[in-house]
């Protein structure tokens, strides 16, 4: 296929009365498909229905999972994220379904008590800044705009976030108190940061004492082929080797490993960060709802038994995630008007339309009955500088219609650049 920016503006005019033509194809079949948000499908879910026939209440070494106590969750729970996270059991506190809730809740402890005994609350500090990795994850976005953050774009590649940059940034300034990361298939992007992203984060010299790193590794076992997984480099074993063992909190979840509204999730931090969270935990709480705990334990047992049960979900994730790339490369390849990840595993694929057509892609796929997620939701205060950014969600919607919707959103991809692309040369 002919690039479009190589076509003349008949050869444009063309292409665009045919993709309109597709287009209004699509409009007249009254659609109502939705790839807005990475949620597990019905499919999904039902992989541990069996989790809710167990009906125990005492563990196998006697603790009645009904009464109060443990406030940082059973120890052979706590083993197993500790397991799969790569940290001492110790060092982990298992909380309830959300581990976004951990987040804000981590965040929250640290703008009313700051990050140590001692250290000066967060919210004290006028001018308080944290670092984005862009594309990323909204919700973290979220928390730290809702807390009166200035939120700092970073950059990101194949490998992580611009480390030069971080590095800069983090060593000069004492206003910036952390940096949001999604180390493994990173949402939207799916990349896995490289290890020497991983130590040079460990290797961090903050200008302020209290800077943290937020360590979210939502997808650390969601790999596509699980026997063969794509490595991540320890961050906890790495900041320990390089004295900074108190800088980085870890968080991971069950969300879409058991039930997404109804699973567990885990922080990992180190000694002292731990018993500081505790500290302040103890008061908010007396236990977290153990006898989830227990179901999930009875269910899983262990790492292995986690894994074994990723293999199945990724019999189902798999296909859909092809469904959507070969339409990707049928529609778009040789027409230079987008670029998209191909992710071994996580939730997401970002695409990077033609600049300056993000909102009108969307508007179009909405027009004809396709929710995508908002433009700009990967980026700090929803707002994407170039208008390029847009991120797909395979995993919800069955495959018949996750590929009606793909090759409808190719076509709204080159109508918007046609468009782009005529407007350009009639304003030039």
């Amino acid at each position: 296929m002919v690039p479009y920016f190589k076509q003349s503006k008949e050869e444009l005019l063309a292409s665009k009365k045919e993709l309109l033509e597709r287009y209004q194809m699509f409009v007249d079949q009254k659609l109502s498909l939705d790839m807005s948000r990475g949620k597990p499908s019905p499919e999904q879910q039902d992989l541990s229905n069996d989790m809710l026939k167990i009906s125990e209440y005492i563990t196998d070494d006697g603790v009645d999972c009904r009464n109060y106590g443990l406030m940082d969750g059973l120890p052979q729970v706590k083993q197993m994220f500790a397991d799969i996270m790569g940290v001492p059991a110790a060092d982990t506190i298992v909380g309830g379904n959300s581990s976004l809730n951990m987040m804000y809740d981590a965040v929250a402890r640290a703008m009313l008590f700051g990050v140590a005994p001692g250290s000066t609350p967060w919210i004290q500090c006028e001018g308080r800044k944290f670092l984005c990795p862009v594309p990323g994850y909204d919700r973290h976005f979220g928390i730290t705009e809702e807390f009166g953050f200035e939120m700092i774009n970073i950059p990101m590649d194949e490998n992580g976030p611009d480390m030069d940059l971080v590095e800069r940034l983090v060593s000069s300034d004492p206003d910036i108190k952390g940096i949001w990361c999604v180390p493994k298939f990173s949402n939207p992007t799916g990349i896995v940061y490289s290890d020497e992203v991983v130590r040079r984060f460990a290797r961090l010299q903050p200008a302020a004492e209290d800077f943290r790193i937020f360590w979210d590794n939502a997808y650390c076992v969601h790999d596509f082929d699980v026997d063969h997984p794509e490595k991540l480099r320890n961050i906890f074993q790495e900041c320990i080797a390089a004295g900074n063992p108190d800088m980085v909190y870890m968080f991971a979840s069950t969300s879409k490993i058991s039930f997404s509204g109804g699973g567990l999730a885990a922080m990992c931090a180190s000694e002292n960060n731990i018993a500081f969270a505790k500290k302040h935990i103890s008061v908010q709480t007396i236990g977290p709802d153990k006898l989830n705990q227990l179901r999930h334990l009875k269910f899983f047992g262990d790492q292995a038994g986690v894994l074994a049960h990723m293999k199945k979900h990724a019999e189902l994730v798999v296909p859909k995630f092809q469904a959507v790339l070969n339409i990707f490369r049928r529609e778009l390849e040789g027409l230079d008007v987008a670029t998209w990840t191909e992710p071994k595993g996580g939730y997401f694929i970002s695409v990077d339309a033609m600049p300056g057509c993000a909102s009108r892609i969307y508007e179009l796929c909405k027009q004809a009955g396709v929710k995508l997620t908002n433009v700009g939701a990967t980026f700090p205060y929803g707002k994407d500088p170039l208008d390029s950014n847009l991120r797909i969600a395979p995993t919800y919607p069955p495959i018949e219609e996750l590929e009606l919707a793909s090759e409808l959103f190719c076509v709204c991809v080159k109508l918007a650049a046609v468009e782009h692309l005529l407007s350009a040369r009639h304003a030039a």
